[in-house]
C-alpha cells in the first residue's frame, strides 16, 4: 500500500506549500484518517484469528483510491504551478519514499525465515524478486499463488497491492502529460471510462471458486486507482470555487462522506471474500464510497476532514505504509514459529496481538529512522553522511559499525533462506501424500448387497476434495481396500456426475461416502441427484465441512437435515468432531496432519458403524408384500 500525500509523512511525494491555482490547497486534510482506516481493517482482516471482519480487505481497495486521487493531484498542482512534470523527479521522490522500509522489511523477515523455517521459505526467492520489481502481483499468478488459500500462505502475500499501485505510478504520469491538454471534463469521462473498463474485466474474468487472477490483476484491479483520478481531476476547481461552498453545500457533503464510512465499514463487517459479489460489484462498490468520503474530507472547509484528522488517526495514517508492509509477514513468522501454540479463544488474540505489536514497532522505527532521514535528504546526502560514520564519534561510529554488521548478516542469512526453499508447502505435501496413496493402492469393486456386518473398506467408495486427499492414507489404514476418488477444489455441484461416472465404470460400491462441502455451496438438488443415482440399494454418509467460509454453516445444516431425513442416509459430522481440535489443523483452519486425518477418519469409522446397526434395507417391492394394517 502506497503511502499518500494528504501529510508529508504519508505519501512519498513532497506536497507543495505554495497554492497550485488549478487544484486544492495545501495539506489535504482528514486523508491520514481515511488510511488509518483502512489499513486498521486490513490488519483485523488478516491477524484476527476469528473473522471479525471477513470483508477488511477491503481496505485495499480505500488505499487505491486514495492513492489515484493523490498522485493526480500532485502532477497537476506541478503542471499548474510549472507549466511541466517532471517525470524523472517524480519517480526518484516514489522511490526515496517506498525503497528504504521495503529493503528493511525484506531483509529483516528474509533473515526471520532462515531461522523460522517451514512454510516461511516457499518460493521465497521469486517473492524478494517480485518484491525488488514491484511485480509480484504478477508472478504470484504466473505461480498459480491463490489469495484466498491460507494453507500456505507466502510471507510477502501483501506486497501484491505494492506492485499494482507501483505499476500504475510508472504508466499514469506519461498519460497526464497527454491528458492535461484537454478539458477537465474530457479527462473526468476519460477516467471514469478506464474504471468500467476495469470493472468490467474483474466481472468477466472472475473465476467463482477462486478469483485471484482477477483480483491480483493490474488490468482488473486499477478501477479504484481511476477513480481516485477522476476525482482529482473534478476537484480541480475547488480552490477558485471556495467562495461558491455555501454552509448547506459542506454539510450535505460531509453526512455524505460519514455515510459513505459507514457503509465501508459495512461491507467490511458483511462482505466475506468468496462471496461472488466481490468480483460483481463489491470492490467496485468500496471503491465509489471512497470517492465520496474523500471528496467530503478535502472539500473546502469540510468538519469531517477535520474530524479525520485528530492525532491518533493522522499518527496511524503517516505510518500506514509501514504498518502494512510488516504485519503479515510478522504474524506468518510468529504462527510458524510457534506451530503448537492454540490458535483458538484468548491464545490466538494473543499471538495476533504480539504481531500487531512488533509491527507497530518496526513501522516507527522504520518511519524515524530510516524513512524520514532518507526522504528529508535524499538517497546521495543520507549515503554520504552514513559513509562518513568515522567522523560521529566513538559511540556512533561503534553504532554504525554494529548497524553494517547485523546489514550484511540479514543479507547473508537471507541468501540462506533462498537456498532452503522447500518447493511445496506443509499442506500440499499432505495432499500430494494423499493422491500418491490412491494411484499406489487400487481396489477392487464390489457389488451392492446388504450387509448387518460392520462396513468393510472394499464396500465403500468415498468421493471428495483436497481434505479426503489429506486423510487418504488413514483412510487407507482404518478402511483397507476403501475406494478414494478424490481431487483439489471440487464442489457438490460436481458430485451428480462423478457419482454417475463411477457407476458407469463398475466401480460405485453399496456405501457411497460424499465429502465436497468445503469449497462451496451446495444445494439439496444435488444431494437429491446422488441419491436418485446410488438407487435405493446403496447407502450415503454425508460429511459435513470445516472452514472459516460464509456458506459453512448453511453447507452444513443442509447435510444434517438430509442425513436425518432419510434412512439410508447417514452423516459424518467432521465439523462438530474437530472443533475440540482446531489446534490440530493447519493454519487455513481446513486441512490437517496426520492426528488431523485420524480424527477425521475416526468419525468416518462412527457414521459407518451407525448405519451398520440399522435394519437391512428393503427395496419398495418388499415393502409392498409386508402385512398391511386392518
Amino acid at each position: 500500500m502506497t503511502p499518500t500525500p494528504s501529510a508529508r509523512p504519508a505519501d512519498g511525494v513532497d506536497a507543495p506549500s505554495a497554492e497550485a491555482a488549478s487544484g486544492l490547497r495545501g495539506r489535504l486534510a482528514g486523508l491520514d484518517g481515511l488510511r488509518a482506516i483502512a489499513v486498521a481493517v486490513v490488519v483485523v482482516f488478516h491477524l484476527a484469528p476469528t473473522p471479525v471482519l471477513p470483508g477488511g480487505f477491503l481496505g485495499v481497495d480505500v488505499f487505491f483510491v486514495i492513492s489515484g486521487f493523490l498522485i493526480t493531484t500532485l502532477l497537476l498542482r506541478e503542471h499548474a504551478r510549472t507549466g511541466r512534470i517532471r517525470l524523472g523527479a517524480f519517480w526518484l521522490r516514489r522511490a526515496r519514499r517506498l525503497l528504504p522500509a521495503l529493503a528493511l522489511l525484506l531483509l529483516v523477515c528474509g533473515a526471520a525465515a532462515a531461522f523460522v523455517g517451514g512454510d516461511t521459505l516457499l518460493h521465497l526467492g521469486s517473492q524478494l524478486l517480485g518484491a525488488a520489481t514491484f511485480s509480484s502481483n504478477w508472478i504470484f499468478i504466473a505461480q498459480g499463488s491463490s489469495y484466498f488459500d491460507a494453507s500456505t500462505p507466502e510471507l510477502f502475500r501483501n506486497l501484491w497491492s505494492l506492485a499494482v499501485e507501483e505499476q500504475f505510478y510508472l504508466v499514469w504520469p506519461l498519460a497526464v502529460l497527454l491528458l492535461v491538454l484537454m478539458p477537465r471534463r474530457v479527462r473526468m469521462w476519460i477516467a471514469l471510462v478506464l474504471a468500467a473498463a476495469s470493472a468490467a474485466a474483474m466481472w468477466l474474468i472472475a473465476d467463482p471458486i477462486d478469483g485471484t487472477r482477477a483480483y491480483y490483476g493490474t488490468d482488473t484491479h486499477s478501477f479504484g486507482l481511476a477513480l481516485g483520478a477522476f476525482l482529482a481531476f473534478a476537484a480541480q476547481g475547488w480552490a477558485s470555487e471556495r467562495a461558491l461552498w455555501s454552509r448547506g453545500r459542506r454539510a450535505t457533503l460531509g453526512i455524505l462522506g460519514l455515510l459513505a464510512i459507514g457503509g465501508l465499514i459495512a461491507l467490511a463487517v458483511l462482505l466475506p471474500e468468496h462471496d461472488p459479489f466481490v468480483f460483481r460489484g463489491g470492490l467496485l462498490l468500496a471503491a465509489a464510497l471512497t470517492v465520496v468520503a474523500i471528496a467530503a474530507a478535502v472539500a473546502p472547509g469540510s468538519l469531517l476532514g477535520r474530524a479525520l484528522d485528530l492525532a491518533p488517526l493522522r499518527w496511524v495514517g503517516a505510518r500506514s505504509y509501514g504498518i502494512y508492509l510488516w504485519h503479515w509477514p510478522v504474524y506468518l513468522l510468529l504462527d510458524a514459529a510457534a506451530p503448537a501454540w492454540p490458535r483458538d479463544g484468548w491464545s490466538g488474540w494473543a499471538l495476533s496481538a504480539a504481531a500487531l505489536a512488533i509491527a507497530l514497532t518496526a513501522a516507527g522505527v522504520s518511519y524515524s529512522a530510516l524513512e524520514q532521514p532518507i526522504r528529508t535528504d535524499g538517497f546521495r546526502r543520507t549515503t554520504r553522511l552514513a559513509l562518513g560514520w568515522w567522523r560521529w564519534g566513538a559511540s556512533s561510529a561503534t553504532a554504525a559499525t554494529v548497524v553494517a554488521v547485523v546489514a550484511l548478516g540479514a543479507v547473508a542469512a537471507t541468501g540462506w533462506a533462498v537456498t532452503r526453499d522447500p518447493g511445496v508447502g506443509s499442506t500440499q505435501s499432505q495432499v500430494e501424500a494423499g493422491q500418491a496413496a490412491i494411484s499406489a493402492k487400487p481396489s477392487p469393486s464390489a457389488s451392492p448387497s446388504a450387509s448387518a456386518a460392520p462396513p468393510q473398506g472394499d464396500r465403500i467408495s468415498v468421493i471428495g476434495d483436497s481434505v479426503t486427499l489429506a486423510a487418504a492414507t488413514e483412510l487407507q489404514t482404518g478402511l483397507p481396500g476403501v475406494d478414494i476418488d478424490a481431487a483439489v477444489s471440487r464442489q457438490m455441484s460436481t458430485a451428480p456426475q462423478l457419482v454417475q461416472s463411477l457407476k458407469d465404470q463398475g466401480r460405485l460400491r453399496p456405501i457411497v461416502v460424499v465429502a465436497l462441502g468445503t469449497n462451496g455451496a451446495l444445494s439439496r438438488a444435488s444431494l437429491d441427484e446422488v441419491r436418485s443415482i446410488i438407487g435405493p440399494q446403496r447407502e450415503l454418509v454425508l460429511v459435513t465441512a470445516q472452514a472459516p467460509r460464509s456458506w459453512i454453516d448453511p453447507n452444513n445444516a443442509i447435510l444434517t437435515a438430509y442425513a436425518q431425513q432419510y434412512r439410508n442416509v447417514e452423516l459424518s459430522n467432521w465439523h462438530d468432531a474437530v472443533q475440540p481440535h482446531l489446534d490440530q489443523l493447519n493454519r487455513d483452519q481446513v486441512h490437517f496432519g496426520g492426528a488431523g486425518a485420524r480424527l477425521f477418519t475416526r468419525t468416518l469409522e462412527e457414521a459407518l458403524q451407525r448405519l451398520a446397526q440399522l435394519p437391512p434395507l428393503r427395496g419398495d417391492r418388499d415393502y409392498e408384500s409386508a402385512p398391511r394394517p386392518v
